[in-house]
């Protein structure tokens, strides 16, 4: 999936919005009639790709250095990826008392039902394990699993600083 981007002729393997737009109907689909903030599509986003560090199917993308600190800079890709999506009413929005939340659109079922390739049936797979395993989460639950990434990517960031002889 890798695009060209304008003027620089530099990929953006997976991580451009359509990459990160089909991450989201993927997750968004199995979890209808379900809906969730932007900082949970944002971990459910790295989560989806990286199912092996919390003991669920074999992740989709391989490991990579510093691979946690991908989830530093997704909030941005994530909100666009949603604007995106919502130009094909594969996703809506939702304003109501806990804030804004995001829901599969009415076109995300039939868009979802054609994608075949052997990558995008497994990220579907990966969706609805991850939505089946911490879709209902509280909160305060997810933050508790969650915050088991926070532990290791200080560790991969104190281990970095040690190889380039910071104290």
């Amino acid at each position: 999936m890798d695009e060209v981007v304008a003027g620089s002729r530099k990929p953006a393997t997976f991580n451009g919005p359509l990459e990160a737009g089909l991450r989201a109907v993927a997750v968004l689909g199995a979890a209808y009639p379900r809906s969730f903030d932007l900082q949970r599509l944002v971990a459910f986003d790295y989560l989806l790709v990286h199912t092996g560090d919390i003991d669920g199917p074999s992740s989709l993308h391989p490991p990579a250095p510093l691979q946690s600190a991908e989830l530093l800079v997704r909030r941005k890709l994530v909100q666009r990826a949603l604007s995106l999506m919502m130009t094909r009413e594969l996703v809506t929005r939702e304003f109501g008392t806990e804030g804004i939340r995001y829901r599969a659109g009415e076109n995300a079922a039939p868009f979802l039902s054609s994608l075949e390739s052997d990558y995008l049936k497994a990220l579907k797979e990966r969706a609805a394990w991850l939505v089946n395993s911490l879709g209902g989460y509280s909160e305060q639950e997810f933050r508790k699993v969650m915050r088991r990434f926070f532990d290791h990517w200080v560790e991969e960031f104190q281990a970095a600083e040690r190889s380039l002889g910071a104290e």
